[in-house]
């Protein structure tokens, strides 16, 4: 240990009549601390509600979906052949989309059709949290066509498993009057699924493949073409190729990046703004810092000159005073990293606070600690605390010894 890390130390250990410098010194390193723990916990909350919206989004969506220029896509078998030969490209699968409107023993509700095909792997139905035997009654149908309902859809329209529900759409057939009249079929219910978002597990329900396409007057055909990619921060550069496949003519498509850009860019300014106010906490603490070394320049007046009479140079002094101030910095970060890497825990671990899935689509508080995060927050709280030394360690080192001493 060095001269000047040696006297840093024990300038920290106040005696009896420097106990108020102390008191000063601790609650600087609890502001410090109590800044380093927020910035920690609520930027880990902010990252685990961006990560548990883009698993659900991408749970319940594709990565890239390609449609055609003119409506419904109908050379889908090969235009999905094609789309699998596509370097990253883990499977393209056809599904419809449409309005309908589905009457059950609660009475009737709008919601969201969508066709899938099970033969082709089912899509991002068997990845949603599917209720026992949901997807068996798609292999062998019993009384009628199944369908399968989102957990707050079939609460809102009180169908469970084997009940019958009516699905009405607009998509019926010409009369001799010219209007078209609504087409109406009924369907038993196979299950529920749960993704996690309340708005789709509140309107959507999904059909096979066939009963899609004739409720939405779209036989031989298909809304679109979704892709999963097998990494998803490539789906823009996929999406290019597939295109590039189909034909930028005839077909358009879009990834999740696009779809969701807004949401996620405002996640990300939502962090950095966070980032910069909990900042603040620790510039006040700073300020604490250097209250303390100033009263403890003045306090060490004495010492100053006679370290300086027996040799001690101009930079030796401000040393002195700067790894005092990182000291109160480092022990305030450890401290600050300690709690909130343990309230982090604690929140995933027991899920104690508890949110409103209709209103943040998510039923508990996300968090998840990144690495980033933590090491951004200990270097800024490490540069903060060393700034604050600068005018105390400064004022120190210009002291003059002979004024000092004149009178001792």
């Amino acid at each position: 240990m060095g001269l000047e890390s040696s006297i840093a130390f024990r300038y920290l250990r106040a005696r009896r009549r420097e106990s108020f410098i102390s008191l000063i010194t601790v609650i600087s390193v609890g502001g410090v601390g109590l800044g380093v723990a927020a910035l920690i916990v609520v930027l880990a909350v902010l990252a685990g509600f961006e990560s548990n919206l883009k698993e659900k989004f991408l749970g319940i969506t594709s990565h890239v979906v390609v449609m055609h220029l003119s409506g419904g896509v109908r050379d889908w078998p090969d235009l999905a052949a094609r789309f699998m030969a596509v370097p990253g490209v883990k499977s393209a699968e056809p599904y419809v989309y449409g309005q309908v409107l589905i009457a059950g023993p609660g009475g009737p509700h709008g919601a969201m059709i969508k066709g899938f095909d099970l033969a082709s792997g089912g899509g991002q139905v068997s990845r949603l949290g599917l209720s026992s035997g949901a997807l068996e009654m798609f292999q062998n149908p019993e009384e009628a066509p199944p369908v399968l309902l989102g957990r707050e859809l079939g609460a809102q329209l009180a169908a469970y498993k084997y009940d019958l529900v009516k699905i009405i759409s607009p998509f019926g057939r010409v009369t001799p009057l010219g209007a078209r009249s609504p087409l109406t079929r009924t369907y038993q219910v196979a299950g529920t699924f749960h993704s996690g978002l309340y708005e789709y597990d509140a309107n959507l329900a999904y059909l096979p493949l066939a009963e899609a396409q004739s409720l939405m007057a779209m036989e031989g055909e298909v809304s679109a073409i979704e892709v999963m990619v097998d990494d998803i921060y490539r789906a823009g550069e996929i999406r290019e190729a597939l295109l590039a496949v189909a034909g930028p003519d005839e077909y358009w498509a879009n990834d999740w990046m696009q779809r969701n850009l807004n949401l996620f860019a405002a996640l990300k300014l939502e962090q950095t703004a966070m980032f910069v106010v909990l900042t603040l906490i620790v510039v006040v603490a700073a300020f604490n810092i250097v209250s303390t070394l100033i009263m403890m320049v003045m306090e060490k007046n004495r010492d100053i000159a006679i370290l300086k009479s027996m040799g001690a140079t101009r930079r030796q002094i401000r040393r002195i005073f700067t790894l005092q101030g990182l000291i109160v910095g480092l022990v305030g970060a450890a401290g600050g990293l300690a709690v909130g890497v343990g309230l982090c825990l604690l929140l995933r671990k027991y899920k104690f606070i508890q949110l409103p899935a209709d209103v943040y689509l998510m039923d508990s508080l996300p968090v998840e600690m990144r690495a980033v995060h933590i090491v951004l927050t200990l270097a800024v709280t490490v540069v903060i605390s060393y700034l604050a030394t600068i005018y105390p360690a400064g004022q120190a080192a210009r002291m003059d010894p002979v004024e000092i001493l004149r009178y001792e």
